[in-house]
């Protein structure tokens, strides 16, 4: 059907991938535990459509550059290195306000700012660039592969099984860490772990290999 060939095995795969913890995942649950349900919810969002971008270029051919071109990868992959580590020192060097409490008046959150680092983060991250050119052709038919719409329609089943997904993760995250977070204490703590996984995640993209 529209040239897809086991369609089944592809939902189960994309499935299998996007519960797999990864970048996304430790930036949602980061997101999600250290500034609420909302900053979580926002970060998927944020993500998803750093993937939606992903897709098109895959679907228009644009990734093989990445693909090709070691300039180019090595490029993008050291900008959205340096970005995750930029946002995780930033975190980690926050002050927050001693009588910090859930949903205060008080806290002033910039959740334009966490959807914009969530399309960012995904869209500097050249290896998923990659990873649609490597797995969505193997659920296409030979015949096909000249032909957009069976890669865009993979792309968007994969992109709507993992929306979900993280937004379950970040719901469940966020309302585990409700009660933590109305510790003043414990919130420094989770903002310098929040900052640390963002430089860990930007070093391990730095050192990633093509």
């Amino acid at each position: 059907m529209f040239g897809i060939i086991n369609f089944e095995a592809f939902i189960i795969a994309g499935l299998i991938l996007n519960i797999t913890p990864g970048a996304d995942t430790m930036y949602i649950l980061g997101r999600s535990i250290s500034q609420g349900k909302k900053a979580g919810i926002l970060s998927v969002l944020g993500i998803s459509t750093g993937a939606i971008f992903h897709i098109i270029f895959a679907t228009l051919g644009l990734s093989i550059i990445l693909a090709k071109s070691a300039t180019a990868f090595e490029f993008v992959k050291y900008l959205g290195a340096a970005y995750l580590i930029y946002l995780g020192i930033k975190t980690i060097l926050n002050k927050s306000e001693e009588t910090f409490e859930l949903n205060s008046k008080n806290e002033i959150v910039n959740y334009k700012k966490i959807y914009f680092s969530g399309v960012l983060t995904n869209i500097l991250n050249p290896k998923v660039a990659l990873f649609f050119l490597a797995f969505l052709p193997q659920f296409i038919d030979p015949n096909y592969v000249q032909n957009s719409l069976p890669f865009l329609l993979l792309g968007i089943t994969f992109l709507l099984t993992g929306t979900i997904w993280c937004l379950i993760l970040a719901l469940f995250a966020s309302k585990l860490s409700n009660r933590i977070r109305k510790n003043y204490k414990i919130k420094v703590w989770l903002d310098k772990i929040t900052g640390g996984i963002f430089v860990a995640l930007g070093i391990k993209l730095a050192l990633m290999k093509k």
